[in-house]
């Protein structure tokens, strides 16, 4: 049974930093893209950042535009592990944050998404 379980999530004053960590436990072949996704109240999910697997030349990474310079999103293959940077946190950015990661098992690839982890950000 593979799962994804995200923590680090907190409540912060704006302009602070929080690190939120995901981590896949279970059996499988390999952890591909990895991505966090968040989701305001009210509000759709929304794609947050992807990065790589990192198999070609390094990681590539992906940022909505409403986050790009504050936040850093990371992977340690070694630790099956996601990290996302938050720093310069805004009001705008609360929302619960969720870990997405497709997972390939046996031949298939097939996606995963954990519980999430609440970001509250006062001003």
């Amino acid at each position: 049974q593979v799962q994804l379980v995200e923590s680090g999530g907190g409540s912060v004053q704006a302009g602070e930093s929080l690190r939120l960590s995901c981590a896949v436990s279970g059996i499988f072949f390999r952890v591909n893209v990895m991505s966090w996704y968040r989701q305001a109240p009210g509000k759709q999910r929304e794609l947050v950042a992807s990065i790589s697997d990192g198999s070609r030349s390094g990681d590539s990474t992906y940022y909505t535009e409403a986050v790009k310079g504050r936040y850093t999103i990371a992977r340690d293959n070694g630790k099956n592990t996601m990290y996302l940077q938050m720093n310069s946190l805004k009001p705008e950015d609360t929302a619960d944050y969720y870990c997405h990661a497709n997972i390939e098992i046996l031949r298939n690839r097939v996606d995963y998404w954990g519980k999430g982890t609440l970001v509250t950000v006062s001003s």
